[in-house]
Parts: C-alpha cells; sequence; structure tokens
C-alpha cells in the first residue's frame, strides 16, 4: 500500500527540480528572488499538505484490515509502480510542462511547487512504513480495487496484510535490498 503512495514520489520530485532549475535561470515578471522565495514557501506548505492528507483514511483501513487469504492477488513492488506511472505519465508530464511554463511569471515557483509534492508523498511513505513496522505487517491493497483514488480511494474497502518479509517491498513502499 506504501508502494502506491510512493510510485508518485520520484516522478513529481525530480522533474520539480528540474523545472525550478530551468525557472532559476528565467527573470520572469516578478524576479528571481521574489520567484524562489515564493517557490520556497510553495514547497513547505505543498510538501506538509500532500504529507497529511488522508491520513486519518489510511489509518482507519490499516485498523480494519484482515489477513490476506489464499484468493487475494497481491501485486509485486516493480509492477505495482510500472502500472501508477504508466496510468499518470500524461498528468505527470502536463505538470511538469506547466512547471516550466510558469517561470515567466515566478521563476522557480512551480517547479518547487511540484517537488515539494513529491517530498510530501514520500514522507507519507514514510509514515505509513513506520507503522508497518511498528505492526510487524505489510499492508496491500487488492489490485482490483485500486483506481484513480490510490491507496486510500472510495473503491478501496479494506487492506489485506502480509508479513514483513512478503513480496519485494519494504516498509514504507522501498525496494527491498537483498
Amino acid at each position: 500500500m506504501a508502494v502506491i503512495v510512493r510510485a508518485g514520489a520520484a516522478p513529481l520530485w525530480w522533474p520539480g527540480l528540474l523545472a525550478a532549475a530551468v525557472g532559476a535561470f528565467v527573470p520572469g515578471l516578478t524576479g528571481r528572488r521574489i520567484g524562489l522565495l515564493a517557490g520556497a514557501a510553495l514547497f513547505l506548505v505543498t510538501a506538509a499538505a500532500v504529507a497529511t492528507v488522508r491520513t486519518g483514511r489510511y489509518a482507519e483501513l490499516a485498523r480494519a484490515a484482515a489477513r490476506a487469504g489464499r484468493g487475494d492477488f497481491l501485486q509485486d513492488r516493480a509492477v505495482t509502480v510500472r502500472t501508477w506511472r504508466r496510468r499518470n505519465r500524461w498528468w505527470l508530464l502536463g505538470a511538469f510542462l506547466a512547471a516550466v511554463c510558469s517561470a515567466w511569471l515566478l521563476p522557480g515557483a512551480g517547479g518547487l511547487l511540484l517537488a515539494g509534492a513529491g517530498a510530501g508523498l514520500w514522507a507519507k511513505a514514510v509514515r505509513l512504513g513506520q507503522r508497518e513496522r511498528r505492526d510487524d505487517v505489510l499492508y496491500w491493497v487488492r489490485t482490483d480495487r485500486v483506481g484513480r483514488g490510490g491507496a486510500a480511494g472510495r473503491q478501496v474497502e479494506e487492506y489485506r496484510t502480509t508479513g514483513p518479509m512478503a513480496g519485494d517491498a519494504a516498509p514504507g513502499g522501498a525496494r527491498r535490498r537483498r
């Protein structure tokens, strides 16, 4: 489940930093200093907002989690990440282009906003990983329940649990080190 949250972190973080770097070289209407300061504020606010959104729903679903049965189909981490990124690639490209184009108004602000969303998703995945370590389980979302809402969307009615060594994901959605 944390894999789904973490899947969007890198595709938002790195293009966001690239867009902010491009924006730092454009003088823009407001000037570089104001644009980058506004971007830094947007980065902090966005990271905090993304990291805290739906945390109650995640906790509620985790408390009601059931043990995964034989009939449950649970995907590997690599498949989940690839599917999420393929499904959202056009939105990610559009967000990157919007961040680069916003540099003419506020240089660097759009890119730092995008990077803040990636940092917030990463922080949320880390918090979910801490919960998984504390409970000594991995939380999973059944693949037929994952939709546009992500790991806490309306389609997700409950989480499944497995032992912490199941699959190829470590707690928090990171790649398991072998």
